[in-house]
């Protein structure tokens, strides 16, 4: 099954995004059939910069988005929305990528399931 997980929220302003990829992880491991892609736009671009700093005890996010790409996930963040914040590809969580517009069109249409978070 073919699962697009779309985040928008900020990475520590609320819990949407935590909350998000605590299922994305969830998935991953429990459902092998699970095929998983995370699109990172608006403030949840900033989620999949690596160099994360959180004090101990807290949820570190750039660690969570490691953990869904190792487990076979994919993580693709907005172009448009990186640049509004000044984000470059090079500052990336490693295996992230840069994408656009039109690969979200593609990934919504061939997608089973669209959840938004």
């Amino acid at each position: 099954m073919k699962v697009l997980m779309i985040l928008n929220d900020p990475p520590y302003g609320t819990e949407r995004v935590y909350n998000g990829l605590r299922l994305a992880i969830n998935l991953l491991t429990k459902h092998e059939q699970v095929d998983l892609q995370i699109f990172l736009m608006g403030d949840a671009a900033s989620a999949a910069k690596s160099g994360q700093v959180t004090p101990n005890g807290y949820y570190n996010l750039e660690r969570m988005l490691s953990s869904t790409l190792r487990k076979g996930g994919k993580v693709s963040v907005c172009g448009t929305c990186m640049d509004a914040r000044g984000l470059t590809e090079g500052e990336l969580v490693e295996g992230a990528q840069r994408s656009t517009m039109d690969i979200l069109g593609e990934l919504t249409v061939s997608a089973d399931k669209v959840l938004v978070f």
